[in-house]
């Protein structure tokens, strides 16, 4: 018997306020239990989460659900004055029970306080599972990293018990132990739940994929390593047809051409027959009206036989997927084995960075790997931090974790030409259409733009500046990429021509960018261990 879809779409349409599509028609449905969402930067996975969660309203067609609605998004936006039980979303919960343990008898403690009489015990078991306490309930969010703040904001859905859980892209910036923390999380999800995460570990957890490709909803019945080996095989298959069809097409214009050398062959022949008056004219003016009665019944049939194979060309042809791909030419800087470019010590040891030398900067959420960052770049950072960092060159690129640096009322086009004041405005719009930043989307408001979208026009003020940077430095640069372009981003730096300084906690990730060594940075220490390999 078939499962009930926990989420099915009717022809959903989203249009910007500028008029431009965000999604068109979308149908399909997501299946009960855990489910990857998976597609390009720019299909609309985040905006679609948007508008199963009710954050967004379809401008056509309609969706329902099997249940509530719980929502977490990419970036949590936190009141300072916050507590663990409020981010956990029970603070008004637990202020009603603590009333009615006091003796209070109002309508408003019970009506708050509903059936969720064991809350708290059900809150401090889920946050036992991070090494949380009771008292911690009481603890200001400010005070927590950021791995401890996404775990807990996981844990608040869990608590709400909602039949259906949409999370986007939960594990960015979280270090290795919190994701497997978030991971037995995930495992045994009460209810269904929907994941968008370039996070290739992650998507291997859920028990379904679905692709959001060209405003089309599928479904595949497994974790995303069948999805890739299920699309390739489909792919493959596709591509064969399509050339099979191609040269389908080939035989019958070609039979179409020799058909019509041989029909004008016999009408020459039979001119000069009625010519030469061998034959009565009459016998020969039947002859050529019977001749073109044939050739023409011959022609309609040879015409239809191409305008079928052309069909299936047509038809085959729209199988195979024509993927876009960023194109990142990232320019020769000229560096160097022997040029130093940074230096970064811990008090007991140095490490140079010399030429176009490959780092990796890892550490625990927490340890301080962005303020070293900060440090080396000369930008403000909060804290004492026992390392030294120096840079050694003044032409440096620089990709922040936070993509808030620019100006959101903006368009990429006007981001990119205050860092690059040099460039032409067609220099600009092919720089940004390398990028699949095309058309309107070069000229819409930064704060418009989907992640992925974001770090590209990013990504350009960097690729454009000017001199070319001797030294990039990535901070958590796969955290708005989807998995493809993720893999394109690598296969750019590997060949990068300048030193490279990256921080990730994606060891897929680094593995694929044949880093030279990594640092790890752990109380203080900066250590230098082996790069990680595919």
């Amino acid at each position: 018997m078939a499962q009930t879809p926990s989420i099915t779409l009717h022809s959903v349409s989203l249009s910007w306020p500028d008029g431009s599509p965000a999604l068109q028609e979308v149908d399909g449905s997501f299946p009960t239990g855990s489910t990857g969402l998976v597609g390009t930067n720019g299909s609309g996975k985040s905006t679609l989460l948007k508008l199963i969660a009710g954050k967004l309203h379809p401008t056509a067609g309609h969706l329902e659900t099997s249940g509530d609605v719980a929502y977490l998004p990419q970036g949590i936006t936190l009141d300072q004055d916050m507590t663990v039980a409020g981010l956990l979303g029970i603070s008004e919960v637990l202020d009603a029970l603590h009333a009615i343990e006091a003796g209070s008898v109002e309508v408003a403690d019970f009506e708050a306080v509903g059936e969720r009489w064991d809350i708290e015990a059900r809150a401090e078991a889920e946050l036992a599972r991070i090494g949380f306490g009771a008292a911690d309930l009481l603890r200001p969010v400010s005070g927590l990293s950021g791995g401890e703040v996404m775990l807990i904001a996981v844990i608040g859905l869990r608590l709400a018990d909602a039949g259906i859980t949409l999370l986007d892209e939960p594990t960015n910036n979280l270090d290795a132990p919190t994701r497997k923390l978030l991971y037995s999380m995930l495992r045994q999800w009460p209810g269904s739940l929907v994941v968008v995460s370039h996070d290739l570990d992650l998507l291997e957890l859920m028990q379904n994929t679905v692709e959001l490709h060209a405003n089309t909803l599928r479904s595949y019945g497994g974790p995303y390593s069948f999805y890739r080996e299920q699309l390739a095989a489909e792919q493959d298959a596709a591509q064969q047809a399509a050339r099979s069809a191609q040269q389908a097409l080939k035989v019958e214009k070609r039979q179409r051409v020799e058909a019509e050398t041989k029909l004008a062959r016999r009408q020459r022949q039979g001119r000069a027959l009625q010519l030469s008056g061998s034959i009565p004219r009459m016998a020969a003016d039947n002859l050529r009206k019977k001749s073109q009665a044939s050739a023409g019944s011959l022609r309609a049939e040879l015409d239809s036989k191409v305008e079928s194979a052309q069909q299936a060309v047509d038809s085959t042809g729209t199988r195979v997927r024509s993927e876009e791909h960023i194109s990142l030419q990232l320019p020769d800087p000229k560096l160097p084995r022997s040029r130093r470019i940074a230096e970064l010590g811990d008090g007991s040891r140095s490490h140079i960075i010399q030429g176009p030398e490959r780092v990796g900067l890892v550490g625990a959420n927490g340890s301080g790997k962005t303020t070293l960052l900060h440090r080396l770049l000369g930008l403000p950072h909060p804290g004492a931090l026992p390392v030294s960092a120096r840079l050694l060159t003044d032409r440096v690129g620089y990709l922040p974790q936070r993509l808030d640096s620019l100006d959101e009322r903006a368009s990429a086009m006007d981001n990119v030409r205050a860092v690059a004041p040099g460039a032409t405005p067609g220099a600009i719009r092919n720089a940004l259409a390398r990028l699949l930043l095309r058309g309107p989307a070069a000229d819409r408001d930064l704060a418009s733009l989907s992640g992925g979208e974001r770090f590209r026009v990013y990504l350009a003020t960097v690729l454009l500046a000017e001199p070319t940077p001797q030294l990039i430095v990535l901070d958590e640069p796969t955290n708005n990429l989807d998995v493809t372009s993720v893999e394109q981003l690598s296969e750019a730096l590997r060949g990068y021509r300048g030193a490279l300084l990256v921080v990730s906690h994606d060891r897929h990730f680094l593995a694929s960018l044949d880093l030279d060594y990594q640092l790890e940075l752990d109380s203080g220490s900066l250590v230098r261990q082996d790069p990680p390999r595919a």
